[in-house]
């Protein structure tokens, strides 16, 4: 059997790291693979004293587009529906923890959509870069899915309760500029400037005083107890409903009226 392709890969240039999404043909949508993956480089950048700023890319066509939504609809035909789901939420609320606690500043670069669950990755990142283009939607009203990702334990601090109960309660998109001026997104740039804008912003952070950088991270994160105790209830909320009739019919939903979805065994990969 041959090894698996890693789904994030890690570079090095000097006192910046840059972990980037490598699930291009589904345009990243989260499975376990993937989210251990960013976990475990997250654990190991942490130790790195000479890393002074991360930088969370991601290739192909959009940042994340949240739950790979065929894989769903797989489980779902079997009997493992819970374990998978426990396992997918319980990954994603570990790489977000991972992100807010991280010692060094991480700079998002945005392009793209980012749906669903994905937003927890732009949400404990300190500083966002995005393409004029981006936008951001919930998709549970979709999909038939209770939120995930910090939709409810981080998004309404950083955007305001309203503008977040009408993403996730209205299925609301949050074009790029509107993103920008509630907070969520910290500079617009044209697509192919964000990943210069991101390195720009990241060397900025390298070059400061290390210790200011840590403890300024760590004030700014506020009560991440506390935030682990939302993640957590978000979790158990999944996977308490994933099973339901209204979830399995949102499946099969979503994947009829978003015919364009990527599927992974057309793209070839396993």
């Amino acid at each position: 059997m041959s090894a698996r392709l890693p789904q994030v890969k890690v570079a090095h240039a000097g006192a910046v790291a840059t972990l980037t999404l490598a699930r291009p043909a589904m345009h990243n949508a989260l499975v376990p693979d993937l989210l251990l993956d960013l976990c475990v480089a997250l654990e190991e950048i942490a130790r790195r004293t000479e890393t002074r700023a991360v930088i969370l890319a991601a290739e192909g066509e959009a940042f994340s587009i949240g739950g790979d939504m065929r894989r769903f609809a797989r489980e779902m035909s079997g009997p493992a529906l819970e374990t998978y789901a426990a396992e997918l939420v319980g990954l994603l609320n570990q790489a977000i923890l991972s992100l807010l606690r991280l010692p060094q500043p991480v700079v998002a670069a945005v392009h793209g959509i980012v749906t669903g669950g994905s937003i927890g990755l732009v949400l404990a990142s300190d500083v966002v870069v995005a393409a004029d283009d981006s936008a951001f939607k919930a998709h549970y009203a979709s999909a038939g899915f209770t939120p995930d990702g910090g939709w409810t334990a981080l998004m309404p601090a950083t955007i305001g309760r309203r503008r977040a109960a009408a993403c996730v309660l209205l299925n609301r998109t949050l074009p790029a500029d509107e993103a920008l001026a509630c907070g969520l997104v910290t500079q617009l740039v044209a697509r192919d400037r964000v990943a210069a804008a991101a390195r720009e912003a990241a060397l900025r952070v390298a070059a400061a005083p290390p210790a200011t950088m840590r403890e300024g991270k760590r004030l700014l994160a506020g009560d991440l107890d506390g935030v682990e105790r939302a993640l957590e209830a978000e979790r158990q909320r999944f996977v308490a409903s994933i099973g339901s009739a209204e979830a399995r019919d949102g499946v099969a939903r979503f994947l009829r009226d978003f015919s364009a979805y990527p599927d992974e065994g057309a793209a070839g990969r396993a």
